[in-house]
């Protein structure tokens, strides 16, 4: 078990480890649309790279269509493995809607010896969303 203090300082070991190995500037919430933002996502169990939606249900409802509308692209040319979830849970139980790729392998934040493995996952999956985004960023905020 970690202390909550040494858990803090992984995670952050790991961020700067992961900024020095791949130096480039990732979208995430730069999307210039609102409540749609690109993230990485890293714990005890799991590593994620998502897309989610996270405004008012008005406009995750507009946006969730036309990513289903390009989903089949999605999964053809980009990402064959991301999983659409039109109501997905945070741990803070809000309610989001998230398109995501796990890494189908056992990882840990508190293990290091899987962070490479993570870091390329990462850069890999990521930089495949954000083609995808740039090429159809038109026809999702339409």
């Amino acid at each position: 078990m970690f202390s909550k203090e040494e858990s803090r300082i992984l995670r952050q070991e790991f961020w700067t480890s992961f900024g020095k190995s791949f130096p480039r500037k990732w979208t995430l919430y730069d999307t210039k649309l609102k409540g749609l933002s690109f993230k990485f996502h890293f714990d005890n169990k799991t590593a994620l790279v998502t897309l989610d939606l996270e405004d008012d249900l008005e406009n995750r409802i507009k946006y969730w269509e036309k990513l289903l509308a390009l989903k089949s692209i999605l999964l053809d040319e980009f990402l064959p493995d991301a999983i659409f979830n039109e109501e997905y849970f945070l741990d803070n139980e809000k309610e989001i809607s998230r398109v995501y790729v796990p890494l189908e392998q056992k990882v840990s934040i508190h293990n290091k010896n899987t962070w490479r493995d993570v870091m390329e996952f990462f850069n890999e999956k990521m930089s495949l969303f954000e083609a995808f985004f740039e090429e159809y960023k038109e026809v999702i905020e339409g």
